[in-house]
């Protein structure tokens, strides 16, 4: 008996050197994107995970982190949910089953985590939303469930089940997305599984859109999450609505010049309808330039992590300048996204929620610019220029200077141990001297794991001498 030959795409393939998913990455768009799942066994071949499980629960401490405790009482199918911030002391007598802890935005805060976004450039990058961290204990797991948006799960450490129901796909029957009132997380009541993986630090599974799926851990694991950006059309008209009423020309109002006496007055009929449409498409509704700006404010503020606040006064772009000449970069916050449109003249370039009219290759380049130096800075018109100054003074990219840490021992740190630090403001630390008599001058700064040591020398003897002091 001759065997049936099928062209129903696989669910599970193997990565390959130059295909790291298993596919070119048209052929995944084509076949896969919003289409099916797919786990791709060894799409990061030798992955070892830039973060360790207690630098998710350290995390998971501060105060502008997105995070979550979910517990599962196995004995009575309980669900137990806690938000963050946490506190410290509170991990190490938790028990060793059972519990997860997710953390959303981790790419805003680990740059070695959000360079992994780099892999989905097969993607529109504005699509993507943000990188969730998850440690669960052994068994631990958030549910059968279901996702509105697309998202890639990658496996960094440890090893997890994943189970998924990909009958939609590959039957064609939807299949019971009802949700339990038991508890406050969104389980589904029925879960009956077409797939059962387990996968190791590496593997990467693709779930489209409302694809029910339920992760469990074998042992203490790490998983990557890569979510995309979808609003729903909700959200998409409310936002534009208000664009529209913002802007709208109080004198664009319905019209009837041509009114004829009606055969019943009660009735709204067809020419009414119509009138109605015209006064609607009056305030340009379907104006491409208008709509497209919009989107590109919208989209590159939708569920931002935080907002960009610059500090301080800006720094005068001489300043600026100079500071690139003497090999200084700019780099952008991890806050800031940026995309930019084809415009009827030239591009518009959005960067979270403003607005820039430029050349094309200029909205090109700093929408893909996580760092500009001097050579990046020359390639750019003075509109680009003007532009990237205007995002310097609003925050959205800052100086980076590394030359304080170039003196640091790389011996005082383990192998694969990272210096962390962050900046201050020492305002309230540093006592102001006001005293005509006394010179001063910053004669060191250095950077420690506890805070930044400034050496001041103040000359306020009759013989020049200066003395030390530290803050």
């Amino acid at each position: 008996m001759a065997v049936r030959k099928t062209n129903t795409p696989v669910i599970e393939v193997q990565a390959r050197p130059g295909l790291p998913l298993g596919m070119p990455a048209a052929t995944f768009l084509r076949d896969y994107w919003q289409k099916r799942p797919l786990l791709i066994r060894g799409a990061f071949p030798d992955f070892e995970t830039p973060l360790q499980p207690e630098d998710l629960a350290g995390l998971a401490c501060e105060e502008t982190a997105l995070a979550r405790l979910i517990s599962h009482d196995r004995a009575t199918d309980g669900w137990t949910v806690r938000t963050g911030p946490f506190q410290e002391e509170e991990f190490p007598g938790m028990p060793d089953h059972d519990w997860t802890l997710l953390v959303q935005d981790v790419d805003k805060w680990d740059p070695d985590v959000r360079a992994l976004i780099s892999h989905f450039n097969f993607l529109p990058r504005w699509r993507m939303d943000d990188v969730m961290i998850s440690f669960a204990a052994t068994g631990g797991s958030v549910g059968a469930h279901v996702d509105q948006y697309d998202v890639f799960l990658l496996q960094a450490y440890g090893h997890r089940r994943w189970q998924i129901d990909a009958s939609e796909s590959i039957k064609g029957k939807r299949p019971p997305l009802e949700f339990r009132d038991d508890v406050e997380l969104k389980l589904l009541r029925r879960f009956k599984p077409t797939h059962d993986w387990v996968l190791e630090p590496g593997d990467m599974l693709y779930l489209p859109p409302n694809v029910p799926h339920n992760g469990v851990a074998e042992d203490p694991c790490l998983t990557f999450s890569f979510g995309m950006r979808a609003p729903a059309s909700a959200e998409l008209i409310s936002d534009y609505l208000d664009t529209l009423i913002e802007d709208a020309d109080e004198a664009i109002r319905y019209q009837d010049p041509d009114l004829k006496v009606p055969e019943d007055p009660n009735e709204i009929d067809v020419v009414a309808m119509n009138r109605v449409v015209q006064a609607l498409n009056a305030i340009r509704m379907n104006d491409p330039d208008r709509l497209g700006d919009w989107f590109g404010r919208f989209i590159t503020t939708y569920r931002a992590a935080g907002e960009v606040v610059a500090s301080g006064e800006a720094l005068p772009r001489e300043e600026i300048e100079a500071a690139l000449a003497e090999g200084v970069e700019l780099g952008r916050h991890p806050w800031a996204r940026l995309a930019w449109r084809r415009a009827k003249r030239g591009a518009s370039l959005y960067c979270s929620g403003l607005e820039f009219a430029l050349p094309v290759k200029d909205a090109q380049v700093l929408a893909a610019a996580e760092q500009v130096g001097a050579a990046l800075y020359q390639k750019l018109s003075a509109k680009g220029r003007d532009a990237l100054h205007a995002l310097v003074a609003g925050g959205y990219y800052q100086l980076l200077d590394g030359q304080a840490f170039e003196d640091e021992d790389e011996d005082d740190y383990a192998e694969g141990e990272v210096a962390e630090y962050e900046i201050i403001d020492a305002i309230e630390t540093v006592e102001v001297i006001e005293d005509e008599d006394v010179q001063a001058s910053v004669h060191e700064v250095t950077i420690h794991e506890d805070g930044v040591e400034v050496i001041v020398d103040f000359d306020d003897s009759d013989d020049g001498e200066p003395s030390g002091s530290r803050s």
